[in-house]
């Protein structure tokens, strides 16, 4: 075969693209451990690598921290699991979980990854989500400048419970360095003085596991529902099926409801028969996935439930009916199955068919835990988070929070840090992840100094009742009007800059004629969306005038305007925004459709 000439090795490289590496999907964590000990060779024990051996057991201590940190833990979707694995010419422990809703899932993970550095000292972590380093994320405000994510990889390790940032050489005048997998693991060994261990950051990376491991049964919640006793069997047996349950219910599409539009109860798998009521654990996002959505019962079930009257009765019996729907859903959903939990609940229902198991009595069940968790957790208003962030949630009442209070503890505690975070945040114009300068619409960063006229640089606060109004007004909740004569908020410093100066220049131009034409036409009562549909010329009531005589608002009237009172500057003005506007959308052409009158022609020159 003849060699490639110059001109096809050309076009080869053209048109030749890598094979791109794949990203991790949604909701996905994804966990690598490697055995980095002080000696770089690896000693030769009865002809096994010492590397395979220290990974072994690393997978031994896991599973026994799993099962006594995890014992009734129940996993959203997927749970903590490590397997050898080897790449880069490197063997080590990887993993992956999909935590699907369940953010906590993750965080349960991080806290595992920390516990297993602590008792094996020559292991070296990373940790990545969809996000990328997601524990740099979380510490946004108190990285370095240099840290950006282009950079990032292979710098993130978690070593004897720490976070540990390898640090660029020191360069002038050069960007920060990328660095390979095996780059990384030679500077822990070679460059140890290259590893930085920052309290500050440390604390704002790992600030969720700071109730850890006490938080990890938190994250579940027991509830009292009225289920088929062949449902109870199958969730005392194993309950972590329930979740497999409530995501197949929460995910429903037309075919997985196909089966559940039957009549004939005989035709369902969990028929609506020999009802039970007891506990069921469920994580926190899957009881509120099922309690939340609307979902109407199913005819086979309709005489089965009790009467709205009894509401606790009709809710644990409205719950179980949901569940057990989900239940049959799972079974019968063609995409089902071929999952292994598929396939392992058909094996149990197929030995209680055959007599090799038998479903508890009552009796038995009356011997089961009754717990019920208190649902506040699920209750969080609108009211609730105005008077946190207003300060006025933190009264305790015999070291209890007050009823009704946002929440639990950790919530209040976390809505605190967000407020003090997001404050701190805009004061500091070097903090963040991508550095913390503000970035206009266009993607330009902003380095214009903005002070004031006076020279001062003001800094940014954090209005509560500013942002309490806003987030009324967005969630469609009336707010108190501003008085007249109060201040604004401050507009931003950085304000978004056009592209180029004589764009800039309109924009002002647009903006000074629109204030212009509003504080004209509030002075006529055009503006007053109260007011009755008389013509411009009748008599008005202009809201705050006073007479000579002193009177009240309500007791005083301007005299009628007549046709030639018209103010001449407001015509004006308008017509030349309207000439302005060249035909197309605008301010004066929008003020006038919002009140039904006609836009004139522009005529001249005709």
């Amino acid at each position: 075969m003849a060699p490639m000439s110059q001109e096809d090795l050309e076009w080869f490289k053209s048109t030749f693209r890598p094979i791109p590496k794949p990203e991790l999907p949604d909701d996905c964590v994804e966990y690598s451990l490697y055995h980095i000990p002080s000696n770089p060779t690896p000693a030769i024990i009865d002809g096994v690598a010492e590397t395979r051996l220290r990974l072994v057991e690393v997978q031994r201590t896991a599973a026994e921290l799993t099962r006594d940190l995890l014992k009734d833990y129940i996993w959203q979707r997927e749970g903590f699991r490590l397997e050898i694995s080897k790449g880069n010419g490197v063997t080590f422990l990887q993993g992956r979980t999909n935590f699907a809703d369940s953010i906590e899932d993750e965080w349960v993970i991080v806290y595992l990854l920390r516990e297993l550095t602590k008792k094996h000292k020559d292991i070296w972590v990373q940790v990545t989500d969809s996000d990328g380093q997601f524990l740099l994320v979380e510490a946004a405000g108190a990285l370095p400048s240099w840290l950006e994510p282009d950079v990032a990889d292979n710098r993130v390790w978690i070593h004897r419970g720490e976070l540990v940032i390898i640090k660029p050489k020191k360069q002038k005048g050069k960007m920060t360095e990328k660095i390979s997998l095996p780059d990384s693991m030679k500077i822990i060994v070679e460059e140890p003085e290259r590893l930085t261990r920052s309290t500050m950051i440390q604390e704002e990376a790992f600030y969720r596991l700071r109730n850890y491991p006490k938080q990890i049964s938190e994250n579940l919640h027991s509830a009292m529902i009225t289920i088929p006793r062949k449902i109870a069997y199958l969730l005392h047996q194993k309950p972590a099926y329930i979740s497999a349950a409530v995501e197949a219910f929460y995910l429903r599409d037309p075919i997985a409801l196909k089966p559940l539009r039957s009549k004939e109860p005989n035709n369902f798998i969990f028929k609506p028969e020999d009802f039970v009521t007891v506990t069921v654990r469920f994580t926190r996002v899957g009881y509120a996935q099922l309690k939340s959505q609307d979902f109407p019962v199913p005819k086979s079930w309709v005489s089965k439930l009790p009467s709205k009257d009894d509401e606790k009765a009709y809710g644990r019996a409205e719950m179980g009916m949901k569940l057990a729907c989900g239940f049959e859903m799972l079974l019968t959903d063609p995409q089902n199955q071929d999952k292994a939990i598929v396939r392992e609940i058909k094996l149990v229902l197929e030995d209680i068919e055959t007599g090799d198991e038998s479903l508890p009595a009552d009796d038995e069940i009356a011997l089961w835990d009754k717990i019920e968790d208190d649902e506040k957790w699920l209750d969080i208003s609108f009211e609730d988070l105005d008077r946190e962030l207003k300060g006025k949630g933190k009264e305790k009442d015999n070291g209890k929070l007050p009823r009704g209070a946002f929440g639990d503890a950790s919530a209040q505690e976390n809505l605190q840090r967000i407020v003090a975070r997001f404050e701190e945040f805009l004061n500091d114009d070097s903090a963040g992840f991508e550095g913390a300068d503000f970035v206009d619409d266009y993607g330009s960063d902003s380095d214009e100094d903005d002070s004031s006229s006076d020279g001062e640089d003001k800094e940014a606060s954090f209005d509560e009742e500013e942002f309490s109004r806003m987030m009324k007004e967005m969630m469609g909740v009336p707010s108190k009007s501003v008085p007249q004569g109060s201040s604004r908020p401050s507009i931003p410093r950085n304000r978004v800059e056009e592209l180029d100066a004589e764009s800039e220049d309109d924009t002002e131009q647009i903006q000074q004629l629109s204030r212009q034409m509003e504080a004209e036409l509030r002075g006529t009562g055009v503006l007053d969306l109260n007011r009755s549909s008389r013509a411009l010329g009748r008599k008005q009531v202009l809201p705050g005038a006073k007479s000579d005589k002193g009177h009240d608002e309500g007791d005083w009237e301007p005299p009628e305007l007549e046709d030639e009172d018209v103010d001449i500057n407001l015509a004006k003005n308008l017509l030349e925004s309207l000439q302005g506007q060249a035909g197309v959308a605008g301010p004066a052409g929008n003020m006038l459709s919002m009140m039904n009158l006609p836009i004139p022609k522009d005529d001249r020159g005709r």
